[in-house]
């Protein structure tokens, strides 16, 4: 994966995703979980050629007013961790400028 690449998916994830700790099996201990929505298919296959994670459809109940929905998730550990050192440097510069500006005003 390329800078310009884990910066985009980094993007991807602040805007329409979820990074999180979730069970998996009751009993089991926490592990985290990369999650991203999107009624753009073609775009969660990119992020998956890039992750390994995996697309699953969403349930339309009213095809008539909502597009289709799909979730790309990650939830290997090893995946996880591996799409999360690559997108951090990205995620931690978005952060510090946040809080530049935020704190100018």
């Amino acid at each position: 994966m390329k800078e310009w690449e884990a910066s985009y998916i980094a993007g991807i994830i602040d805007g329409e995703g979820s990074i999180t700790l979730t069970r998996m099996h009751k009993g089991e201990f926490r592990r985290p979980c990369i999650s991203i929505s999107s009624t753009d298919k073609e775009l969660l296959i990119y992020i998956k050629s890039l992750t390994d994670g995996v697309i699953n459809n969403k349930k339309n109940y009213n095809p008539a007013r909502h597009k289709d929905s799909y979730t790309l998730t990650i939830k290997k550990k090893e995946k996880v961790f591996n799409v999360l050192e690559k997108i951090h440097p990205t995620l931690l510069k978005q952060k510090l400028q946040f809080e530049e500006e935020f704190f100018r005003l």
